[in-house]
Formats: C-alpha cells, structure tokens, sequence
C-alpha cells in the first residue's frame, strides 16, 4: 500500500491541568496550550501514517504552520484531525485541523518526512561524540 492523497488521521484528549498554557508555562491561564494542540496535530497525522510504514520505518516531523483561534477551558474534550494533501517522495504534507466540543480551535499545514529508524537515531547519537 501506498500513501495517497486524502489519507486521514485523528487524535483526541480532554483537557485537564496538565496541558493548560499555564502548566506549561507558554501563557498564564489554565485553557489547552497551543503546544499541546500542536502535539495533537502531530499525533494525528502520525497516526494516519502508521498503517503505511515499513518494518523499521517512521516519521518525523519537519514543519508546522498553525493558528490557535480558540481557547477551550479544562474539561472540555479536543481532538485533531489530519488529511494527507501532498505527497513528495519521504515528504508527506498534511491539512491539519484541532476542535473542541463547541467547534474549530485551530488549523494549518503539517509537514513530515519519512525515515529509517535506525539511521536516524545513529545520526542524531552523534551529536553525543566528543
């Protein structure tokens, strides 16, 4: 199988103290943080992936372009959804959008690349090398 356009993936949470802007310490009001709606994103269009990836394979991702234009209070229910738009070898290019239960909190576009695990990781431990 291959990755086609129009593949979705989904993510949700409910939001608790733990992934207010306040606990984070990226605002000062306990509402969901964009970094955790951002993470959800990911998640999402990670998710849609999974089914597609070789033994020993993942991905990674590279670039995230969004607006966070909603605040949903603890308590609330969030999810994020992502659709495959484009697809360029090991680049994989996603519409992602994030809701609550009262309708859209955030959208924009999301950029992922397909790797090795292994070669990956061994790159990255040699930044360890002294």
């Amino acid at each position: 199988m291959s990755i086609e356009i129009g593949l979705k993936g989904r993510s949700d949470t409910v939001v608790t103290p733990q992934n207010t802007a306040d606990a984070i310490g990226s605002g000062l009001v306990p509402v969901f943080a964009t970094p955790y709606m951002i993470a959800l994103m990911e998640n999402a269009a990670s998710t849609a992936l999974t089914a597609f990836l070789d033994p020993g394979q993942g991905s990674v991702g590279t670039k995230l372009t969004v607006t966070h234009d909603s605040a949903t209070p603890i308590g609330m229910k969030v999810w994020a959804e992502a659709e495959v738009t484009a697809v360029n070898g090991k680049q994989i290019t996603f519409d992602v959008k994030a809701f609550d239960e009262k309708g859209p909190i955030g959208a924009g576009t999301h950029e992922r690349f397909l790797i090795t695990v292994d070669r990956f990781l061994d790159k990255a431990t040699k930044k360890l090398d002294t």
